[in-house]
């Protein structure tokens, strides 16, 4: 897991081949004028859902799992926590492939929660448990898929 601010994004552009497109997006796109949903970047390689989430408590979000993307998650419209765990701790779960999601149960805590503010990223690998999401006010969001390559 990665927590930074997103100027110091750039820096991240050689740990996979694909994230300088990413982070060109993330860096060049008015984050708080995209639409709801799924929103292209470079076909199933990388793109953007952008979401908004109802306020959650710790309690109320699974923690979750990807293996072929590394997620980079980012609030537009407000503060956001979010929760770690490493993978090798968590038990074995049922790994959804079309969705590239194994989710565990509510009310599973991570070890560790972050406060993560509009000027903040979080990135996520498959070695990455984590709980997005824990937020007390209706949050806009966007989360980047980058291929694990």
């Amino acid at each position: 897991m990665i927590l930074d601010t997103l100027n110091n994004l750039h820096k991240y552009a050689s740990l996979n081949p694909l994230f300088p497109k990413a982070i060109e997006f993330l860096t060049t796109t008015d984050l708080s004028s995209l639409p709801l949903g799924r929103n292209e970047i470079m076909g199933d390689e990388i793109f953007a859902n952008v979401m908004e989430v109802p306020p959650h408590t710790k309690e109320e979000i699974p923690l979750e799992v990807h293996r072929k993307y590394i997620d980079i998650q980012v609030p537009i419209s407000g503060d956001e926590v979010m929760g770690y765990i490493p993978f090798e701790e968590l038990p074995d779960g049922e790994y959804n492939a079309e969705k590239d999601v194994t989710l565990y149960p509510v009310g599973m805590l991570a070890h560790d929660y972050v406060n993560v503010k509009r000027s903040m990223f979080t990135m996520f690998f498959p070695q990455d448990g984590h709980a997005p999401a824990v937020t007390s006010v209706k949050l806009k969001k966007i989360i980047v898929k980058i291929a694990v390559k």
